[in-house]
Formats: C-alpha cells, structure tokens, sequence
C-alpha cells in the first residue's frame, strides 16, 4: 500500500529510497518494497548518457515519470525538478509542479537548494498541494558553483550553512530532505535538529532513511563503485556476457534452434512451389 506523508514522517523504521526511470525499474523497486521511488534527474547521467544532470528537461522527466508509475502505482513517487524549472519565480515552479503532478501521477515533487528563489517556491507549492521534498548538501545541478562534486560542510563555516540551509526547507514547508555528501556526524546533528526525515545519499548511517541510484547499486556500469555507493549485484558484467554469448551463437549457427523456430506442414510448403 502506498504511504502517505503524514506516514512517511511518522515511520519509525529507516526509509528505503531508490531511483527509477522507466517501467522494469520501478516495478522491480515496488516488488523489492521499498518505500519511495525518486524519478531523479540524475537519469541524465545513467539513462541519456549527459555529463552532468543540468541538460535534463521538463518533458525529460515527465517522459520517464510516466514509465516509472506505470510501473510502481502503488509506491509513493517523487519527480525532481530540473534545473531551471523553479529558480524563475513561483509562478514558474507551480506551472512546472503541476505539469508533473498531473501528466506524470507523481506524489511529490524535489528541488536542490535552499535560496530565498527556491524556499518561495517550496512554501507556495506545499501551500497549494503540492507535497516537495527538499535536497540540500552538494547539489549536482549547481555542483560547479560549490567547486564540483565534493563533499560539502567539512569546515565550521560550510557545515553552519548545510545545518542552515536544512532548517530553512523545513521552515519553508519541505516534508523531507535528501542529504547528499556531508560528514556523517553532520548529518546526524542535522537530523536531531529536524522534525522532518532526512533521506542521506553519501551522508552516513545517522539519516532517517538513504536513496541509492538504481544503477550504481545493480553495478550497471562496470569499472570502481562510487564511494556512496556499495554494490549488490554486476548487472553490467553479466549484461555484457550475455550479449557475448548471444553474438557467439549467431555466429556459430546454434541460435535460433529448432526449440526457437516454428513450424510449417509439408503440404503447404508443396503448395508454394
């Protein structure tokens, strides 16, 4: 059954959070149970193959949210705000939450950041129904403007600014947070300071609950797992050799065989010569 957000903030069990993008992704996430499915725009890098997740659109995410309900409609679903969508002014944010609540059966929304831009567009949203999940910590759509993909809050000063930049969404009505790469003991406080859950991603133990990207902990891509990240399984590897072993046999005559092949009466092959 789907949670709802006042069940969300109540559970008292870690929250699992996984991305999705498409239908066989979010339907393998609500058949392994988890609590929330993120259509995140980091679809740019594991699905379109962009650098960064600045190139991901509006109709990008709808596109790829449609799949991903259709796939999980009984899972609670959250849809990221691309970059661009909601720093323009509140007007903007609604007119792109809306589109995404509506064409995509989206339960929630998520932005990056904490700017006085985005925090009006957060309470306007959660004032008109529009549930929004926060994201604050390194934030990959404006990752250059922190210096890169980094961890942030290691100092007195840049921790003070993550502390306050989470204070601030929850003020702004944000029913959660993602924290994404900062300290674990960060963390922590910064959970003990919220009422609302924190979701971490390379944030440490300490979090409410944690979000993975799909692909990095199916080991889609091979090669050294991320540092936030820990394997479960080498869907890569294995994806490789099965298409090795497919183009194997079709070059050596043994697919398709017979058990793959259909077959025709005598006399109706007599019929055509």
């Amino acid at each position: 059954m789907k949670l709802t957000v006042p069940q969300l903030q109540a559970a008292t069990s870690p929250l699992v959070m996984v991305t999705a993008y498409d239908y066989p992704g979010a339907l393998h996430a609500q058949n392994a149970g988890v609590d929330l499915i993120l259509v995140g725009d980091s679809l740019g890098n594991v699905v379109l193959g962009y650098d960064s997740t600045a190139p991901v659109t509006l109709s990008d995410v709808i596109h790829h949210g449609r799949a991903a309900r259709r796939g999980a409609p009984d899972t609670f679903l959250i849809v990221d705000m691309p970059f661009g969508t909601y720093h323009t002014g509140v007007t903007d944010a609604m007119r792109a939450a809306v589109q995404i609540i509506q064409q995509t059966g989206a339960d929630a929304v998520k932005m990056e950041g904490s700017s006085p831009e985005v925090l009006q567009a957060t309470a306007t949203l959660t004032r008109n129904g529009v549930p929004v999940m926060a994201h604050v910590g390194l934030l990959p759509q404006t990752a250059t403007a922190q210096g890169g993909m980094k961890v942030q809050g290691q100092g007195v000063e840049g921790a003070k600014q993550v502390l306050e930049s989470a204070l601030n969404v929850q003020g702004a009505g944000a029913f959660a947070t993602v924290l994404e790469v900062i300290p674990a003991r960060l963390a922590r406080v910064i959970t003990e300071r919220l009422h609302i859950p924190t979701i971490g991603i390379g944030a440490g133990p300490y979090c409410k609950g944690q979000v993975l990207v799909t692909h990095d902990l199916l080991g889609v891509y091979e090669g050294e797992a991320k540092k936030i990240a820990k394997r479960y399984a080498e869907i890569g590897a294995l994806s490789t050799q099965a298409i090795r072993n497919y183009a194997a046999e079709v070059r050596g005559g043994q697919f398709p065989a017979k058990e793959n092949s259909f077959v025709i009466k005598d006399e109706v092959l007599d019929k055509l010569y």
